[in-house]
């Protein structure tokens, strides 16, 4: 039997984490490293990729709300 896959929050450092890394949520979408449950989330585990993750979606969001904005036509006032 394989051993089980560590988190790799901090590897190869003393503040190491050795808990088991998580089977099917463990994968981190924007690095793809494998972490434990209290080091999944992007916003946890320091990822490097998060701020890039943050500007596409914001680019992503300026985008559809440019494209639903109404302009409303001028008025001739008599």
């Amino acid at each position: 039997m394989p051993a089980k896959k560590r988190c790799q929050f901090h590897i190869g450092t003393d503040s190491q984490c050795s808990s088991a890394a998580l089977r099917i949520v463990g994968q981190c979408p924007l690095c793809r490293a494998q972490f434990c449950s209290s080091h999944r989330l992007p916003e946890h585990h320091e990822c490097l990729n998060l701020e890039d993750c943050r500007q596409q979606a914001f680019e992503r969001n300026k985008s559809k709300l440019e494209s639903e904005r109404t302009v409303a036509p001028k008025i001739a006032a008599s």
